[in-house]
């Protein structure tokens, strides 16, 4: 087995609508975009016809403040470096949210929403790919 390093950037993140896991956004067409999973590094090409793209990089997470950006729940859950909880767990995960990320809103993030942040968290974490916006300096 050869080691490769293979450097990703946080901003060609994406979610797919019908589809689990994250891509990694290799180009884009007028009909759709080709993409690599992060899960099994297959490539396939995923019309936008049928599925909607969301940009991890554009997500933003409502709190009892103002709305912050995922990158900021991801880098809270990686600064408190605590075990994850299981994405079975409701209350657990919920009670890992109220002490990693107190100002979350609890009433407009659904725990669908945060299972879906620990397992981006954990395919994230486990591709070595650094989490931060990209510089939008112009």
């Amino acid at each position: 087995m050869r080691s490769q390093t293979v450097f990703m950037e946080y901003n060609k993140l994406i979610s797919i609508t019908g589809f689990s896991g994250l891509f990694e956004l290799l180009s884009s067409k007028t009909d759709g975009a080709i993409v690599k999973s992060l899960d099994d590094q297959s490539t396939k090409f995923v019309s936008s016809r049928i599925h909607q793209f969301s940009h991890l990089e554009s997500i933003e997470v409502y709190t009892t403040e103002d709305n912050v950006n995922l990158v900021d729940v991801f880098q809270a859950i990686k600064t408190a470096g605590k075990t994850l909880p299981s994405e079975k767990d409701d209350k657990a995960i919920k009670a890992y949210f109220k002490e990693v990320f107190p100002t979350m809103d609890f009433e407009r993030v659904y725990t669908s929403d945060m299972k879906k942040m620990i397992k981006w968290y954990n395919v994230i974490d486990k591709n070595g790919i650094e989490v931060k916006l990209s510089n939008t300096e112009e």
